[in-house]
């Protein structure tokens, strides 16, 4: 995608070739609008699809078949592997939040209840939601 000299983005130059397509022929104006929107979309599948052209296509010796199999067999195994820990890491990390959440909110309903139960035992003050306690 790197060899384009137009890039797929809100620029001053695309915007202007937009406003001219626009100005010449819509459809023209239409195309780089899209192109602004979905560049990066299109050029990525446009250099998977060629890619996938490329592998696919048989080399016609057997020996190098078989090898290129093995090889891309084990590569799906391994990205199936990675693809697993990625999960459990996620599901470890949502667990480890959750212990934080637990222990902060245990840690305010504590600091909380010494805090009311300081409250009453003081008995002083006006009660909460007069006038009193705003001031």
């Amino acid at each position: 995608m790197s060899n384009f000299p137009i890039r797929p983005a809100w620029s001053p130059l695309t915007i202007a070739l937009m406003v001219i397509g626009f100005i010449v022929w819509w459809p023209l104006g239409l195309a780089m609008l899209a192109f602004i929107i979905w560049g990066d979309r299109m050029l990525a599948w446009w250099d998977e699809s060629r890619h996938k052209m490329q592998v696919r296509s048989s080399t016609g010796n057997a020996a190098f078949e078989d090898y290129r199999r093995a090889e891309l067999d084990r590569l799906e195994r391994e990205r199936r592997r990675i693809e697993q820990e990625a999960v459990e890491f996620q599901e470890f990390m949502r667990e480890l939040r959750k212990a934080k959440d637990r222990e902060e909110f245990d840690r305010f309903m504590a600091e909380r209840r010494r805090h009311a139960s300081g409250e009453a035992g003081k008995g002083t003050g006006p009660a909460p939601g007069t006038a009193g306690a705003a001031a």
